[in-house]
């Protein structure tokens, strides 16, 4: 079955065709970097994550790109609240943002641009806009006009004579513009704020311009896929589509995928309503990352997710329960027989959790079906007839399944670095057949509280009890 996703700019489902055979250009729209990023954001991301984990599972060489906001109004008035440089400044959150990256078991990106390291990019991109008539100069700061891009609207459905100003706009410049729509591509230097040379005088990029500039570098002027939540649409992809093309005058993304809204106890989120979350506040009340993820992934990303506290109770104990089959499965030493039956069960089974994935990434569907094929291996497993070859192709369909799930916290993924290297040693010795060094750090690692087995796809690991923590 082919891949297909929901193309946000032409409303359908569409079979991915790549601009370049086997390779996937994907560009996310990241954080702006003034505060802890909110399970909001964490729900586009773990998102973005699952689309690039299939992907690879389908064979494509995915380059993802996501860029960092590390300049803008916001972070520019934290640095000037808090007494410190914008780098010093952005610095924390940067680094937070990372770290709860890791956390949730988000697959890093090839890239993480930073606007403003690419300023002299954006200054260019403007230079191209002014050249063709599709920007221009007022009072200091460069604009882009909308009127002389016919095609302004096509992703947002918006009508050029019923838009209103959104974004990240200030409102006391519209006085200097040409009309009330056009955005703002460059902002001339106010005192007391970071600025930049350039050939329209010292000033800084505006929020739109940076997209554009910073994924066109690193993917080129057209690239397959464009993600981003449901707010971005409009002004903001619809800005990058008017600037990108209107420079170039080449399409500039294939398909356009928008991930909806994440609201809280049925209300938008809000520090107001005392409903907003980061992910470490849940983490300091003791929730576990892989329920975060798993409540992420639970709706299918083109639908609202109502996040309770509840939800997420509930989701740390559908994770245990997974854990716990992962361990069982691990431990089971494989009985004499084999149900007949089950390995054309646990295939259809298997194709149709895939099967949702490549229907635009329906991740509740998936999750699903994987509830529904542990249960017939708990059956086979309670009547010991899963049998040891049926034992092996299980492990080897859930590795596969987690692989872009990324949910099973498995044994080998919890070992501590020096374990790890013992592992590998042994296994490096073995094959060369020093059976001796290899049963010594065989020892070695069981010292550390873990057992080796040795299994036609490589060793695995698994906890015993009775000996020391790692």
């Amino acid at each position: 079955m082919a891949v297909r996703f929901y193309n946000t700019l032409t409303r359908r489902k569409e079979e991915f065709k790549p601009l370049k055979r086997g390779e996937a250009r994907v560009y996310s729209c990241g954080p702006t970097v003034y505060g802890y990023a909110h399970i909001g954001n964490f729900r586009a991301y773990v998102f973005e994550d699952i689309l690039c984990r299939v992907l690879r599972a389908r064979g494509y060489r995915v380059h993802q790109i996501m860029n960092i906001t590390d300049v803008d109004d916001k972070t520019i008035q934290g640095a000037l609240r808090e007494k410190k440089s914008l780098d010093d400044f952005t610095k924390i959150y940067r680094e937070a943002f990372f770290e709860d990256l890791a956390a949730l078991s988000i697959e890093p990106a090839g890239h993480y641009p930073r606007a403003t390291e690419h300023v002299a990019e954006m200054t260019r991109l403007i230079q191209q806009l002014l050249q063709k008539g599709l920007a221009y100069e007022s009072d200091g700061s460069i604009y882009y006009r909308i009127s002389r891009f016919p095609r302004y609207g096509r992703l947002s459905r918006m009508v050029l004579e019923e838009m209103r100003p959104g974004g990240r706009v200030d409102h006391d410049e519209y006085a200097s513009k040409e009309e009330v729509q056009d955005f703002c591509l460059w902002k001339k230097a106010r005192e007391g704020e970071p600025w930049w040379d350039s050939p329209f005088g010292q000033g800084r990029p505006g929020w739109h311009i940076e997209c554009s500039a910073m994924s066109m570098k690193y993917l080129g002027e057209s690239f397959d896929i464009h993600t981003g939540g449901e707010d971005n649409i409009f002004p903001h992809h619809e800005n990058e589509i008017a600037q990108s093309e209107g420079a170039t005058e080449k399409p500039f993304v294939r398909t356009w995928m928008h991930c909806k809204f994440l609201i809280v106890d049925g209300e938008k989120m809000a520090k107001s309503k005392g409903n907003w979350y980061s992910l470490r506040d849940l983490l300091e009340r003791g929730h576990p990352t892989t329920a975060v993820r798993y409540l992420l992934l639970s709706a299918h990303y083109r639908s609202v997710l109502n996040f309770t506290l509840a939800g997420l109770e509930q989701a740390r104990r559908t994770v245990a329960h997974a854990q716990a089959f992962v361990r069982r499965l691990t431990e089971y030493q494989g009985g004499s027989s084999q149900d007949k039956g089950l390995k054309t069960r646990l295939k259809v089974f298997e194709e149709k959790f895939h099967a949702s994935l490549d229907d635009d990434l329906n991740t509740a569907e998936a999750l699903g079906h994987l509830a529904g094929w542990m249960g017939e291996v708990n059956k086979a497993l309670d009547l010991d007839r899963l049998g040891k070859s049926g034992r092996e192709e299980t492990l080897e369909a859930l590795e596969g399944m987690d692989r872009i799930l990324g949910i099973f916290r498995t044994v080998e993924e919890a070992l501590d670095a020096e374990t790890r290297e013992l592992v590998e040693a042994r296994e490096e010795a073995r094959q060369k057949g020093d059976y001796k060094r290899a049963d010594t750090l065989r020892a070695h690692v069981l010292e550390r509280g873990f057992a080796i087995e040795d299994t036609p796809r490589g060793p695995r690991v698994r906890k015993v009890s009775g000996v020391r923590e790692a």
